[in-house]
């Protein structure tokens, strides 16, 4: 007869040690970074600091990435459920290959991704020069930057939600078809109330990446000021000017955003293990 698993019982130095090394790490890794950050953006004081970040150019980035951002996430959010809810509710052909679709922007380089959309987009392509002879400005414009963003996000939606609906089973939603609801009736009253938390997590760390994407809009973005900067390129921008007090301003935005982000995720995930 098996003998039941008794739990780890290391000794309390070994203990200390292991968390000691973890803080340590989290420390240098993480928290340095962030102190400097702040302690950098406030070097000259405030007023220095807010100057840097209601400069007409930050402003313009600002307002850009949080377009960017509205259009990018609710796409996201759309066909991550979607995806969800076909691979785990539905059998068909090509479900694999979509599955493995979704993971496709996390096994590309967004600088690769943003390649791509210049020459899909360029005007040394058919479709490219159609978009131009047409008066369609994709690249180095608004478009471009929402594509490219689209890309790089979209997995984050459905990986969230595709390992719970799968978890969640399809046992409500035939008991609900069963009782006579229709599709929409059964998504709205049965799966979406299961899947809420989850999808709220997703499409909080697709938020988060869409406002601080760097590499994949660089590249379709020309670097126009005022134009189609947004906040992560316009610090690069203000870093190579040596303006490091702007720099660092308005890169205090986007930690400013991931904390917020790591306080929500934390919530969230205390919910989601509630329910």
């Amino acid at each position: 007869m098996p003998q039941p698993l008794r739990p780890l019982q290391e000794s309390p130095v070994l203990r200390f040690a292991l968390v000691g090394i973890a803080l340590t790490f989290l420390g240098v890794v993480v928290g340095l970074p962030v102190v400097a950050v702040f302690v950098e953006a406030l070097r000259k004081g405030f007023s220095a600091y807010a100057e840097g970040i209601m400069d007409p150019y930050a402003l313009s980035a600002i307002r850009l990435t949080l377009l960017v951002a509205a259009i990018a996430v609710p796409f996201n959010l759309m066909f991550g459920v979607a995806a969800s809810w076909a691979i785990t509710k539905f059998d068909f052909w090509g479900k694999r290959f979509l599955t493995t679709l979704i993971d496709l922007p996390f096994s590309v380089s967004p600088v690769i991704s943003g390649m791509i959309y210049v020459l899909l987009f360029g005007v040394h392509s058919a479709l490219g020069a159609w978009l131009m002879d047409n008066g369609v400005e994709i690249l180095f414009a608004v478009p471009g930057l929402v594509i490219a963003t689209i890309f790089v996000t979209f997995p984050f939606v459905a990986r969230e939600l595709i390992p719970l609906m799968e978890e969640q089973g399809t046992e409500e939603e035939e008991a609900a078809l069963l009782l006579g609801a229709s599709g929409w009736q059964t998504f709205f009253s049965v799966t979406l109330p299961n899947i809420k938390w989850g999808l709220l997590y997703g499409v909080l760390l697709c938020n988060a990446r869409a406002m601080g994407e760097f590499g994949a809009v660089s590249v379709v973005s020309g670097h126009i000021k005022g134009e189609t900067n947004t906040i992560p390129l316009h610090v690069e921008i203000l870093y190579n000017e040596y303006n490091f007090v702007a720099a660092f301003a308005v890169a205090s935005l986007l930690t400013l955003l991931a904390l917020v982000t790591l306080i929500l995720k934390r919530i969230i995930e205390a919910r989601t293990a509630h329910h």
